[in-house]
């Protein structure tokens, strides 16, 4: 792995390759030493792109054309990081270059993203259940 990054001009020893961790408590305190999470592409994350989100780590992402490459498109629509989301490989570099240099704005979503969570429909149980069950109507309906 450092040796495909140092081919990219990127020193090893800026990577950090973390193993296993057996712990849910310990998994989700690495989330402490991101600043940024890179969503990975043509398969985006889910779990981890809302562990991340919910730990306070904005996370960005490449639109792509099929389900499994619009995940992350979902999930950061609706907690209200649309921004977050590119649509070219230059726009996606752009993107996460452009927050790293914005400590002030990094520092503000690590402190909001849980509420931001919280209060989108991501989380949203009720609304959830009530367009499933709207759903289920209309199917026995037709």
């Amino acid at each position: 792995m450092k040796e495909q990054f140092q081919g990219k001009g990127i020193s090893g020893d800026r990577l950090e390759l973390l193993g296993w961790e057996p712990s849910v408590r310990g998994h989700l305190e690495t989330y402490h030493r991101i600043d940024i999470g890179l969503d990975t592409f043509p398969y985006h994350g889910t779990t981890t792109t809302c562990e991340a989100l919910w730990m306070g780590v904005p996370v960005v992402t490449l639109a792509g054309k099929t389900h499994a490459s619009r995940v992350g498109v979902s999930l950061l629509s609706n907690a209200g990081l649309p921004d977050l989301v590119a649509h070219t490989g230059d726009e996606y570099v752009d993107i996460a270059t452009n927050l790293a240099k914005e400590t002030g704005r990094l520092r503000e979503l690590r402190e909001r993203l849980r509420t931001m969570m919280t209060d989108s429909p991501l989380t949203d149980a009720a609304r959830f259940t009530g367009h499933l069950e709207k759903a289920y109507r209309d199917i026995w309906e037709k």
